[in-house]
């Protein structure tokens, strides 16, 4: 199960408390106090781990809770301090205060992290009130109590390449063949319910992250289908590869549904509309594959590339023409992984 949205609730531990004691022991008369301080109430930190794809685990647990510190103890013992409470999220989650709707941290890069509850001091022991003038204390404090907040956890993945397109214009199939990536592929419109990241080697030297998401139709940018859910998923991707089916199963103009998709991201975010994007007519082996390259190379005005995935035809001039474009440092919107940067697995 694919989950890339939670609200959790995350409660720090309290400080233990001081302790008011005095040493007692024969032959050591007005021995002093000795009162320990409490120890340090746990912490709740988010971090980002290598590894970790979705918000599943975390989804399933919706109090993320700290344990307490020990309270002080005589003969200046202080309490031990509660260890903190580590929930770990994929790379590219950013957390935000639900409540105030403001961001804590945008955790882009593996091992970043940020302590969304702060676990409370623990209390003074009255060995710490001693003084010349007050040499028997009886005096001590409390442990702090520990920062509660309610979060929202967003996924948004961080990939190089972003698919769009209709649904069955190819894009998992495309993402099966250049990566190791497993979507599920069937000849019926969303069959991807969920985003899919692969790792594409195009030569020994260079690689990029390429993500699938489900298909976009009209409307999608106000919720329809499911790509209002899933949108955000391309808003890091320094490139788009648009994929038009030549023989849509529903009769409609490949042309005009280029058109319909690229409205539909100027609707969702105006930047994405301006990323680069390179148009490709998928299924190139079907009869108006030529055609429709043609009309579609005359409509956006530059290169038009077109791919098989069943024969393999054209396909490293994809991968070449992605690279390429890629190693030009072409702007993106938010910081995401550089083409052959480590960090994603496929």
């Amino acid at each position: 199960m694919f989950v890339d949205r939670v609200f959790i609730e995350a409660q720090a531990g309290r400080g233990g408390d001081g302790c008011v004691s005095f040493r007692r022991e024969r032959y050591v008369p007005r021995g002093g106090p000795d009162g320990g301080d409490g120890g340090d109430g746990g912490s709740v930190i988010v971090v980002a781990r290598r590894g970790v794809d979705n918000l599943a685990a975390v989804a399933h647990r919706r109090t993320w809770k700290a344990k307490p510190g020990q309270p002080g103890r005589g003969s200046n013992c202080h309490g031990r301090s509660a260890k903190d409470v580590v929930v770990a999220v994929p790379p590219g989650t950013i957390v935000k205060d639900a409540t105030e709707q403001f961001v804590l941290k945008d955790l882009i890069q593996v091992d970043e992290q940020v302590c969304v509850a702060r676990g409370g001091k623990g209390g003074k022991g009255n060995a710490h009130f001693k003084s010349s003038t007050n040499r028997a204390p009886r005096e001590s404090t409390r442990g702090v109590a520990g920062e509660y907040r309610k979060l929202v956890l967003e996924l948004k993945l961080i990939a190089d390449v972003g698919l769009v397109g209709k649904p069955n214009a190819g894009k998992s199939t495309l993402l099966s063949r250049v990566s190791r990536a497993r979507p599920r592929i069937a000849d019926y419109p969303f069959t991807t319910k969920s985003p899919n990241l692969g790792l594409v080697r195009v030569d020994y030297d260079h690689w990029f992250v390429m993500a699938d998401i489900p298909g976009l139709i009209e409307g999608a940018h106000a919720g329809a289908g499911m790509g209002h859910e899933f949108l955000r998923h391309i808003e890091r991707t320094r490139i788009l590869v648009h994929l038009v089916e030549p023989e849509p199963m529903d009769g409609s103009d490949p042309v005009e549904n280029y058109v319909a998709i690229r409205k539909e991201l100027e609707e969702y975010q105006t930047d994405l509309a301006r990323r680069p994007e390179i148009p490709v007519v998928s299924k190139a082996d079907l009869p108006a594959a030529r055609q429709v390259r043609e009309r579609l190379a005359v409509e956006t005005g530059r290169e038009t590339l077109a791919f098989s995935a069943v024969t393999g035809d054209a396909l490293d001039t994809l991968l070449h023409r992605i690279a390429a474009l890629l190693a030009s440092d072409a702007p993106a919107s938010a910081p995401g992984p550089s083409a052959g940067s480590r960090g994603a697995a496929d």
